[in-house]
């Protein structure tokens, strides 16, 4: 999310929950001859488009690593979210996309084949090889009064953020009189870890299963509001760099870490001067995502945070990476962005909801390929 949800680490975490999701096939190699009957070419190419931070390459759809074998009807609903709010080249496609909701998936593949044209996304020095990461959104217990257990605070934005650029860092905001005094009465809820605290603010969102005043229970959302807009640094490369052995596993070795450590939490915690302020959002459909940077709801394996000097919000993109730990070459929908996610490239792959979406996505650190697909019809985007 990624002036949208949360600005991520180059480590980010994914979604177990996904495993009923298809991450689509393994890659195939890139020389060998499809099984499958090849897609037509129709029409002849036009020329290369060039962003800020990227050159678009017109291709033929036969360059696309697994395109006659997936699924089409799950990128299907990352493409009916986009048509909530979608950029002005693609706009006039969205009567298509609605209609063909409910077609199958050859016949969305024959429409995809007709109205769009693939484009190899490369960086302006000719490189198509990039990297791919993962984000998610986790769910925690809280409360919305402050107890013995329950004692880390979520803040909304504070009044006076836009007369002060930068705000004070986050060790300023734990120790400087002002800075508190302008949050105070500002809190959403109380969470009981710091570190996921932590958590919350590198993902940009989550979920609070939030027990109220009066006892009761339930489930809302918090969603990135904005940032003090402090540089963003690795804890766990802070970590590191303080001598410490095992930092690989996000956020279970931090957290022993910190249990062995309590002392030194704190300067933990201020090794990253940024910090995250949240709104609150009442959690209407569970099986939605948070909303992205295009203002859409993201949809798990389906939607993809880029830089948009490199790729347009609400451009389909057709992903390959084939790593250790996920193999996919499937449709998805540029929808996010993030601080850290920058260059032609790029992206970080929505993994879903919940710890085993977390527990996916901190392994995920992989190549990637991208080819955007944009409609014939538009000569720039």
């Amino acid at each position: 999310m990624k002036q949208g949800l949360r600005w991520r680490l180059g480590v980010a975490m994914v979604v177990a929950m996904l495993a009923g999701c298809s991450f689509g096939p393994r890659l195939p190699d890139a020389t060998a001859p499809s099984a499958a009957t090849p897609p037509p070419d129709l029409g002849p190419l036009t020329g290369s488009l060039t962003h800020p931070k990227s050159r678009w390459v017109p291709v033929a759809w036969t360059e696309l690593p697994g395109f006659v074998e997936d699924p089409l009807h799950e990128g299907w609903i990352a493409l009916l979210s986009n048509c909530a709010r979608p950029n002005a080249v693609f706009k006039p496609l969205c009567g298509d996309v609605r209609r063909l909701s409910i077609g199958s998936p050859d016949e969305q593949r024959q429409w995809m084949i007709d109205r769009l044209q693939p484009y190899r996304i490369e960086s302006l020095a000719g490189q198509s090889d990039g990297q791919l990461t993962s984000y998610y959104e986790p769910v925690f217990e809280a409360s919305r009064r402050p107890t013995a257990a329950f004692s880390v605070p979520l803040y909304q934005p504070p009044a006076s953020i836009g007369a002060r650029r930068p705000w004070f860092t986050r060790q300023e905001i734990d120790t400087v009189p002002e800075a508190q005094a302008a949050l105070r009465g500002r809190e959403i809820a109380w969470l009981a870890d710091p570190i996921d605290m932590m958590m919350l603010h590198i993902q940009g969102s989550g979920r609070l299963r939030i027990t109220e005043a009066d006892g009761s229970q339930r489930t809302v959302r918090v969603a990135f509001a904005g940032t003090n807009d402090q540089p963003y640094k690795s804890i766990q490369s802070w970590l590191v760099g303080q001598g410490a052995t095992r930092v690989t596993k996000w956020p279970d070795d931090t957290k022993a870490w910190a249990a062995q450590n309590p002392q030194r939490v704190p300067q933990l915690l201020w090794s990253n001067p940024r910090y995250v302020f949240f709104r609150e959002e009442a959690l209407t459909d569970v099986d939605a995502g948070p909303r992205g940077a295009q203002g859409v709801p993201l949809t798990a394996g389906r939607s993809i945070a880029v830089d948009r000097d490199s790729i347009p919000y609400g451009t389909p993109v057709w992903l390959a990476s084939n790593g250790q730990t996920l193999q996919l070459a499937k449709l998805v929908v540029a929808q996010d962005t993030g601080s850290a996610i920058l260059g032609a490239v790029r992206a970080d792959y929505f993994a879903g909801t919940g710890i085993d979406a977390g527990r996916l996505a901190a392994k995920v650190n992989q190549p990637l390929r991208l080819w955007a697909l944009w409609p014939k019809a538009a000569a720039t985007p």
